[in-house]
This record gives structure tokens, C-alpha cells and sequence, in this order.
């Protein structure tokens, strides 16, 4: 045991110091952490107590009449299995007449342009005319925002040739199951904002309690907590890409601002939409900024978009990984900084993901070490140092956040999904925590591949099943 000890123990020596240091690096960014959810909790839970964050509640349907022609654009590679369902569903569920839907697909993807020209037939075998197919002919897939301004081209057409202009757009995807008040709701809201957005509710997969259920954790999260407090400090508002609608002016400007004429998407982002929507959502002198609209129907759902999101792990990766690189890479150089300190904050939020990828890495290593050197300690062949009380100070700290995270995570998706899965946010922090450090990887992988010239594509989920096939829960 003696030969063990002294042969193991420079090596026990050397695992002793870089535990601590993981210590110090971990400990000090889960405080920054923990103190920057702790600010948002403290504005959520003010403006809960001053009744500025009550969600409202419809007394009686609105009205299926629009105060202006509404676009609604469905960019769509390869999604014949789920696109079909979708529009079938929109042009049920909002019978309003001056809504036109621009279906993009690609003239490579003849599956997905079939099912939505089938989308597009009534039951008694007529045409819908509110239902346009837009085929991008150049051989997909591009990107999103290449594809949107297909839809975008295909609207100022119709638009010069029959002599109106549309009021706003509004952006979905091909998986979407749109909320039958949602249409009126945004339509209503324009009035007071250049930018919309209701809140997304993730359906989980039924074969996947755990990929799958970590989007309903992370999106309930997010659209009943922070971007409601968002939106009551006049912060900017990140467009979700499905769900939101941009009123024609603000297009109009970001247009002139960009200087040409393509459309108001950027071509070259990955998340086109988040950028719009940072570029329009605050308010200024050149328009009315936006809204976060979180909204309860007659009948007590939550008007919301809904959607089945990846229940694989690789597909999560690969989704997320875009969602990363598009945000806190591209987002970085594409929209820079801000000068307002409210605004700078909430960007430095955005674009965490690759710093919190690392320092959860950290922190599982962290535990790897400790457990070995604890082990160890038990068998007798290492007597572990004493660490500095301030590193005491720090793990108490820090596991009363992470407590106290938990029961807000538990206490949001509880009352969105019920107690048990409320339950299961709990135990799925890992699995999120997993896919956030994959995904951190990947993305940076991608974005140095684009920093050398390699180009971008739109690195899609496909997706094989629509919320409209099953029976939706709450």
C-alpha cells in the first residue's frame, strides 16, 4: 500500500491541482451565472408581484377579420412528410381572407412541392387561392433567408400585379400547428409594434422523455420567464422564426439599410430571423420596436405555436449547433455590440452558449476528479488539501442557485405540462447540459470551416411527423 501511495502520489499531487484550479474557474463563472439568473428571476418575480406579467386571457374569439393583407411565408428542403399537415391546418384554422400563404420549396425537391400543391386542394376538390407555391430554382438547399427572400420576390410580384400592398409578414415552418386565435392576436398587436412574437410550445415526442422533453424545459423557460421581462424593460426581442410577424415598414427599412433590393433576410445568416428580429425589436425614432404577446384563448390554451422538436440526439446537436454558431458566432459580427448597457446585457446572454459549453465541460471533469480523488482518500494513499474557505463560500453558493434554478425550471414547466413532467426538468439538466457541450463543439467546428471560405448551406432538421398527426396535450 506504502509503494502505491508513493508511486501514485505526485500523479494524486498533480490531479490535486488541477482540481483546484477547475475549482477556481468553474466556481467563479457558475457565480457570474447564477448572479445573472438570479437578476432576470428578481425582474420577473417584481413584475409578477405588480401584476405586469399576468398572462391575459381572451373573454370570446377574435374576430377572423385582418386590418391589412397578411403574408405568411413557409420556407420548406425536403419536408413532404410534415409540410402537408401544416398548411392543411393554417388554412382551416384561419379562414381570414386577406391571408396568402408563399410555400417555398426547390426545384430539386419535387416530394415537398407535391404535397403542398396537394395541401392546397379543398374537400369538394377545389383550389384554395390564399395557398401560393414558390419555387426557388436554384437546386437546394441554400439558406433559410435565401428561401424567404424567394417568398419575398414572389409577393412583390403579386403585389404589382394586383395592385395592393401587404400589411406584414409573418414566418412559420413546415412543422408548425398554428394556434386558430393566433392569426387575429398578431394582426391586433401590429397596431402598437413593427415586430411580434408569440411564445413556441414544444410537443414531446412520446419515444423521447428526454432529447425531446429538453426543448418544452428550455422554450417554457424562456417565453414565461425572460422574454417577458425582456419585453417589459424595452430590451431587444429575438425572433424565434416561427410564431412572429414584421410589419412591411420595418422590412422596408432594414431593405434600405442593407441596400439592396434581394430582401429583408440575410442570405448568409443561419438565423436569419434572430437577427431580424434584434433589428427591429427595440424601439427608437424609426419605428415602433416589438412585442412579446404571451396570451391565453376563450377557452384557456396558450396561444402558441406548436411543434415536435428533434428527439434524437444527433439531430439535436446538429439544430442546436446552428442555433449557436448563428447566434454568438455570425450574431457577433453580423449585429455587433450596443452602447446600452440594458441591451449589451441581454445580448452577452444570447451569445453564452460557447462560454457555458466550457464551463460545464470544466465542471464535469471537475466531478470526475473528485470522485477519483475521493476514492482515493477512501483506500488511504492520499490525503487531499485543505481548500481556502472562500472555495466553501463558493459551492454553497452556487448549489443554492442551482436549487433554487431548479424549483423556478420545475415550478414554469409544471404549470405549462403538469407536475410530472415538471418533475422530469429536473432530471433532464444533464441531458441539456450534454447537448449544449456538443453543440458548442460543432458549431465552432462549422464557423471556422465558413471563416475559410467553405460557404453555408442550411443544415436543417428534417422532421416526420406533425403535431396535427397526435393528440396534443393541455
Amino acid at each position: 500500500m506504502v509503494a502505491m501511495a508513493s508511486g501514485l502520489g505526485p500523479l494524486l499531487s498533480a490531479a490535486e491541482a488541477v482540481r483546484l484550479e477547475l475549482l477556481l474557474f468553474a466556481g467563479f463563472w457558475f457565480v457570474i451565472g447564477a448572479l445573472d439568473e438570479l437578476a432576470i428571476d428578481i425582474a420577473w418575480l417584481w413584475l409578477k408581484l405588480t401584476g405586469r406579467t399576468s398572462t391575459q386571457h381572451l373573454d370570446a374569439p377574435l374576430e377572423p377579420a385582418l386590418t391589412g393583407p397578411i403574408a405568411l411565408y413557409v420556407p420548406a428542403w425536403r419536408e413532404a412528410r410534415v409540410i402537408g399537415p401544416m398548411l392543411r391546418h393554417a388554412l382551416a384554422a384561419w379562414p381570414h381572407e386577406d391571408l396568402r400563404i408563399y410555400a417555398g420549396c426547390y426545384v430539386n425537391d419535387p416530394d415537398t412541392r407535391a404535397a403542398i400543391q396537394a395541401a392546397g386542394v379543398r374537400p369538394d376538390g377545389s383550389v384554395d387561392p390564399r395557398l401560393r407555391i414558390v419555387v426557388n430554382e436554384t437546386p437546394g438547399p441554400t439558406t433559410k433567408g435565401d428561401c424567404l427572400n424567394r417568398c419575398y420576390a414572389a409577393m412583390r410580384q403579386d403585389e404589382a400585379r394586383e395592385g395592393h400592398r401587404f400589411r406584414a409578414i409573418l414566418l412559420h415552418d413546415a412543422e408548425d400547428l398554428v394556434h386558430p386565435q393566433a392569426l387575429s392576436l398578431i394582426d391586433r398587436e401590429l397596431e402598437r409594434a413593427d415586430f411580434v412574437q408569440i411564445p413556441v410550445r414544444p410537443e414531446r415526442h412520446e419515444a423521447s422523455q428526454w432529447v425531446s422533453g429538453h426543448y418544452c424545459d428550455e422554450f417554457t423557460d424562456a417565453h414565461a420567464r425572460e422574454m417577458v421581462v425582456r419585453a417589459e424593460l424595452g430590451a431587444g426581442i429575438p425572433a424565434a422564426g416561427v410564431g412572429c410577424a414584421f410589419s412591411r415598414g420595418a422590412l422596408d427599412r432594414i431593405i434600405t439599410r442593407r441596400g439592396s433590393d434581394a430582401g429583408p433576410f440575410d442570405p448568409t445568416a443561419l438565423t436569419e430571423d434572430y437577427e431580424l428580429g434584434m433589428l427591429i425589436g427595440r424601439a427608437g425614432s424609426e419605428g415602433k420596436g416589438g412585442r412579446f404577446v404571451r396570451m391565453r384563448a376563450f377557452d384557456g390554451s396558450l396561444i402558441a405555436t406548436r411543434a415536435y422538436f428533434p428527439h434524437r440526439l444527433d439531430t439535436a446537436v446538429r439544430q442546436k449547433a446552428r442555433w449557436v454558431q448563428g447566434i454568438a458566432f455570425d450574431g457577433w459580427e453580423q449585429l455587433g455590440w450596443s452602447r446600452s448597457p440594458l441591451e449589451f446585457w441581454m445580448r452577452l446572454r444570447d451569445r453564452r452558449g460557447p462560454l457555458v459549453a466550457v464551463v460545464l465541460l470544466s465542471a464535469y471533469a471537475l466531478v470526475v476528479l473528485t470522485v477519483l480523488l475521493r476514492m482515493a482518500e477512501a483506500a488511504g494513499i492520499y490525503e487531499p488539501a485543505r481548500l481556502p474557505p472562500l472555495i466553501y463560500w463558493v459551492l454553497i453558493f452556487t448549489t443554492l442557485a442551482f436549487v433554487w434554478r431548479a424549483l423556478v425550471r420545475f415550478g414554469l414547466v409544471a404549470s405549462e405540462y403538469g407536475w410530472s413532467e415538471g418533475v422530469a426538468s429536473i432530471i433532464r439538466i444533464p441531458v441539456a447540459n450534454v447537448i449544449a457541450i456538443i453543440s458548442a463543439r460543432r458549431a465552432l467546428g462549422r464557423y471556422i470551416s465558413d471563416l475559410r471560405g467553405q460557404g453555408k448551406s442550411w443544415d436543417k432538421t428534417e422532421h416526420d411527423r406533425h403535431p396535427a398527426e397526435a393528440k396534443l396535450r393541455g
